[in-house]
Parts: structure tokens; sequence; C-alpha cells
């Protein structure tokens, strides 16, 4: 047992962290001291399966053999790091990996530790490119923590005073819950997008227009994806205008959304792509991948210290090998709409349940108010506290908080998505009647 006198972990970190870096489970703060496949345990030793994942970035799960493996050979070199002035066997072999993958004609690769700066560099690419601080985004769309990654974020929430180091507008997402577009169907809502994109790009904005920043399926947001057909559109609008298509897939990448890449469900070829979280299955790492001609624009010389280390980089060559040996995507794919089937299925009839959303092993739950379209955060809360009491972790988000985030590790089981789906059915049946 501790000392009396000690403080309890939640006490400590309140007492040197910031107020605004929140904790799930306010009351009783949640510490994950092991993991095992997709199951993590507390400190209390209480066990859990995880629809969290570390917001995404265990995206193997926990303890992987061939991740650890690769960790420890890499550790017995006694070298955890060394500048990027020097060469890097681990850098230039994932290097090679990810622009193999990327899709991207001559692609060229930087690497970062993690995706909020690999959003800062596409950003620094495209500006430098085009020679233009002129950038668009989407509505409700989330894109890290720092001055540039905030302007371009289109969720209120998170952008503290909105000062921008680029000049940015926003244009439409998907359509969460409570949109003013419900009633027009899809090819509809996507020539009504295509068309505000135009008149924005070639009446509104100063000229040029550096690029477009999207993400495939927004997650932050709740897992809300593009409508079919509208990353298409947006992007033809771009190719005519000479505007680049920067791809988010900080969240959606490494076949999370059931393909390779979140935008691999549209007929697109980005300019530029940004990726972190998985890659790594845990350590700190992200990138940008790119035409050679935009990745090549920069007049100074640019490092990132860490981006790209020996350990990360070893670590995520042999995730890379893991998905692509086990065909995770598919596997994404496969599961994710079993996932899905289940949650619909046993909530079709709650008033308080909107709709799930999402792609793969990418998944939203939206809360109202029964009998209404109006966000109900207090749902959401209850449901992922009940659904802690029960043995499964999940996330919240969504423009208003009413979002339960569900993404688990991408090797989760066809059992134990069903029992995750059970467990979140029946917390959202319980809260409901709590609620009436």
């Amino acid at each position: 047992m501790r000392p009396a006198s000690q403080p309890d972990l939640a006490t400590r970190h309140r007492d040197v962290m910031p107020p605004w870096s929140p904790l799930y489970h306010r009351d009783d703060p949640l510490e994950i001291a092991s993991g095992q496949g997709c199951w993590v345990r507390d400190g209390h030793d209480r066990s859990y399966l995880d629809f969290y994942s570390g917001i995404a970035a265990n995206i193997l799960g926990y303890d992987v053999p061939e991740v650890r493996a690769a960790v420890e050979r890499q550790l017995r070199t006694g070298i955890v790091h060394t500048s990027t002035f020097y060469l890097i066997r681990s850098q230039v072999e994932l290097a090679e990996r990810v622009a193999r993958v990327s899709g991207i004609a001559d692609p060229v690769v930087f690497f970062t530790c993690s995706g909020t700066e690999a959003v800062e560099t596409a950003l620094l690419l495209a500006t430098e490119y085009r020679r233009s601080h002129q950038v668009v985004a989407l509505r409700h769309g989330y894109h890290g923590r720092s001055f540039g990654a905030l302007a371009v974020t289109g969720d209120n929430r998170w952008k503290g005073m909105g000062l921008s180091p680029v000049n940015v507008a926003h244009i439409p997402a998907g359509r969460p819950e409570g949109s003013t577009s419900a009633d027009l169907d899809g090819p509809a809502y996507v020539r009504l997008c295509a068309e505000e994109l135009e008149h924005l790009v070639d009446t509104e904005l100063p000229q040029p227009v550096a690029a477009l920043l999207a993400e495939p399926v927004q997650g932050v947001a709740g897992a809300v994806p593009l409508e079919s057909g509208q990353l298409a559109a947006y992007a033809e609008i771009l190719r005519e205008r000479g505007i680049l298509l920067i791809v988010d897939e900080v969240q959606t990448g490494w076949g999370r959304t059931g393909r390779y890449w979140g935008y691999q469900w549209e007929n697109v070829r980005p300019d530029l792509l940004v990726f972190a979280k998985g890659v790594g299955n845990g350590l700190a790492l992200g990138g940008v991948v790119g035409r050679r001609e935009v990745m090549s624009c920069l007049t100074m010389p640019s490092i990132s210290t860490f981006g790209g280390n020996p350990l990360a980089t070893t670590a995520a060559v042999a995730t890379l090998d893991a998905i692509e040996d086990r065909d995770l995507p598919a596997h994404a794919h496969r599961v994710g709409d079993l996932l899905r089937e289940r949650l619909d299925r046993q909530l079709c009839d709650l008033s308080s349940v909107l709709r799930v959303q999402g792609q793969g092993l990418l998944l939203g739950l939206a809360f109202v108010r029964p009998g209404t379209h109006a966000p109900s955060p207090e749902r959401a809360v209850a449901v992922q506290e009940e659904c802690r009491s029960n043995g499964l972790l999940v996330g919240t988000g969504g423009r208003a908080g009413n979002r339960l985030r569900i993404m688990p590790p991408l090797t989760v089981t066809a059992e134990e998505a069903l029992h995750g789906a059970d467990v979140i059915a029946a917390a959202a049946r319980r809260t409901d009647t709590h609620w009436r």
C-alpha cells in the first residue's frame, strides 16, 4: 500500500498538469497499467476491452510480439536516437514502405513526431509551393493542437481565440445529426457542396488558394464520413485550378476504415497525405508523403529532431509488416460491418440514439434528446461511464460532445467486437431508462 501521506495519482495529476488537458471519467480517472491484445488492465487490476485504443494509435493492440521484438532488437544496439543528419536505416526502409502504399505518384516522405507536426509540415509545404497563405478546410474537422493546425480546425470547441497564421475558409463536410441538408439525397448534397467550393475559390477568396485540407472520416467529430462522392467532387474542382489536396489520414490511415487509406473509398489522388497515430502502434511518429515536386519546394533546410528516430521507425516497420501480413484493412472492413450491424439492430428502437456513422473500425454513435435531433452530451458521457463499469472503454466526441467514439485495435476479433456492441447497447438502454 502507498503511504497514507501520498496523494492519489489523480490529485498529483491536477497539481502539475494544466486544466485544459482533460481526463476521461472525471470523478474517477483511469490509469491503464498493462495490456495484451485488445485488453488492458487498470491500476487496480481491473480488466477492460479497449474500444478506444489510445485514440486509434494502438492499431495492433498491446504487447504485440512482432513489434516488441523489433523494439527490443533496436534497444540492444544502444541507439534510440541519432541526428537525422546521419543515415538511419529503419527510417529509409519505412519511407520506402510508406511511399509504396501511398498511392501518390513519385512520392517523397518526411517524418515527424506527431499528427499535429505533420499537419504543420503539410501547411508549410502547400503555402510555400503555391506562394499563398489561403487555405480551405472542412467544417467540424480537427487537425491538432498547434497554431497552424488549430487555425484550420473547423470545430470551435478546440480553437480558443481563433488567431491564425494562415487565412482559412471552411466548407461543408459530411452530415452529422441536425444537418439542415437532411432532406437532400446524397448526389444532391454533393452538388450543393461542390457549388459552394467553386463559388468560394473563384469569387470570394484571394488568389491563389494554396490547398484544401480534409479528413475522409472526421474522427474527433465522432466518425462522421464525407458523403459518397464528396471528396472526389472537391478533388476535381481543385485539380482544374491547380489547388493542392491535402488528405489528413491521422485517424483514418493504415486500414482503419477498411481500406489502407480513407481517401481510397473515392477515386482521388492527394497531393499530400498526412499520417501518424497507428503507424508506430503507440510510439510517437507521424509524417507527410507527397508528390516530389511539392515536397521539394522548400528553399531553406528543415528537420524534425526526433521525427523518424531509429526506435519509432523500427517499430513502424514491424507494425506495417503485421498490417500487411494479416490483411488487417480487409479484417477491419468485415469486423466493422459486424459491429455496426449489431449496434444498428440493438439500438434501432431507442429514440435517444440517432444513428451509427463511420467506416470500418472508426465508428460514432450519436445521442440526442428523445424524439429530437437536439444533441445530448449528458447521455454520451453516461453511456461511456456505464460501459467502463461493465469492462469496456470507449471515447466521446462530436461537435456537441454527444457522440460515442468507437475505434478498437484492428486485431479485434469478431467475438470481441460483438461483445463490445452488446455492452454499448446494454449501457444505452440502462441510461435511457434513467432519463425517462
